[in-house]
């Protein structure tokens, strides 16, 4: 893949700005007609790929990407749909809307698994802070999205159509992948940390009918815990990381909380390992 994307053409009268509400860390997204504006980052090299990828292999649950803007912005292409807003509303906890979820992820993991690791994105995991335990996960396999929160998914008559903002893609496994998937959409947290719209989710219950609609096999699914109790463990040093070293909304997270509530889903994972293993295997 080169790293010199080509040049967007505009067209002669190519509309407003519209700022769109980004991420909890994305500034500076504008709609312009039918496209997208996102300013270049240290991910815009493994998003083009993972697009252009995803393009050519005709999936059709991603945007496009279409090129560089004349200052220098990522375009691309603007998925029409019905995206959660915060606070979340209450379909968000629907569990047919959830279960359509899984099943897109697992097309995009489909889609994106041929193209593996490649070397320009071999290098997306920067190394460990202090004290930050290792991953268990095993040898990642493939490029995942790994963001797959309700602001990420595009719904259109009440399925999941599309995934959105790819800035976290990385290399990881099937597991990762399905631990962030039940992370959003499986209230893999303690009740006090959960939105109103997982209020009344069994998540053991739930779990199991995410991993269903995955297809998610008998060998990862009992892995499925211990990945994430892991994973709860790592987030909090890389997101003190982050928070220290990028700032921006990093750091605002950081501040609103987010350390704490890792530490009482770690505490929960551990509490519930048992019942929830049950559940899905």
């Amino acid at each position: 893949m080169t790293t010199e994307p080509l040049r967007y053409v505009e067209p002669a009268d190519p509309g407003p700005e519209i700022p769109l509400l980004g991420g909890d860390v994305t500034e500076g997204l504008v709609r312009i007609d039918d496209t997208v504006r996102r300013p270049v980052n240290d991910a815009s090299i493994r998003v083009r790929g993972v697009l252009d990828h995803l393009a050519s292999v005709g999936f059709t649950g991603a945007p496009r990407f279409l090129g560089v803007d004349a200052v220098d912005r990522d375009v691309l292409t603007y998925v029409p749909g019905e995206v959660a807003g915060r606070p979340w509303p209450s379909w968000v906890g629907d569990e047919a809307r959830g279960l359509s979820v899984a099943r897109l992820v697992r097309a995009y993991d489909d889609a994106a698994y041929p193209l593996g690791v490649p070397d320009w994105a071999a290098g997306a995991r920067p190394a460990d802070p202090a004290g930050c335990p290792p991953p268990i996960a095993g040898a990642p396999t493939f490029l995942a999205h790994l963001d797959i929160t309700p602001e990420n998914v595009v719904f259109r008559s009440g399925r999941a159509a599309a995934l959105i903002d790819f800035d976290l893609v990385r290399p990881a496994t099937r597991v990762e992948e399905v631990v962030n998937l039940l992370l959003w959409w499986g209230a893999w947290m303690p009740e006090e940390d959960r939105d109103p719209a997982f209020r009344y989710v069994d998540p053991a219950s739930r779990a199991a009918d995410l991993l269903d609609a995955y297809d998610l096999g008998s060998a990862d699914r009992s892995r499925v815990v211990e990945v994430a109790h892991n994973g709860a463990d790592r987030s909090w040093h890389l997101m003190r990381r982050n928070a220290l070293e990028r700032g921006g909304g990093w750091q605002r997270m950081w501040d609103a909380g987010v350390g704490d509530r890792i530490l009482r889903r770690g505490k929960w994972l551990g509490e519930n390992a048992a019942a929830l293993n049950a559940a899905i295997t």
